[in-house]
């Protein structure tokens, strides 16, 4: 498959990325990843590999585009979720019987 990751072309197959990254080892992911064989990658780190660039030269999306092209499981960016609130005993208690909690 031809795609542009940084204003160049590349040919990519998804057997070609397979050799590519293996041995590889894979990074922290804080971001969005690639699944690629049993291993989770962050996208900048595939990118990287495949491309033979500088991580700054291109962006996550440009290589998450490539990879969902090629079959890959990409995953985009964690949810932001809140911590939750602890809640005292009588909160606790409420909740669990369905009833509002009391005012403390």
């Amino acid at each position: 498959m031809r795609c542009v990751i940084a204003r160049f072309p590349f040919d990519l197959t998804k057997s070609g990325v397979l050799d590519s990254m293996k041995g590889i080892k894979p990074e922290e992911v804080v971001g969005e990843s690639v699944i690629i064989g049993r291993r989770t990658y962050p996208v900048k780190q595939v990118g990287q590999v495949i491309t033979r660039q500088d991580r700054r030269d291109f962006s996550a999306g440009e290589v998450l585009r490539a990879m969902t092209k090629l079959g890959f499981t990409c995953r985009g960016l964690p949810q932001n979720t809140a911590p939750a609130r602890a809640l005292n005993p009588l909160q606790h208690a409420s909740a669990m019987l369905g009833a509002p909690a009391a005012a403390a």
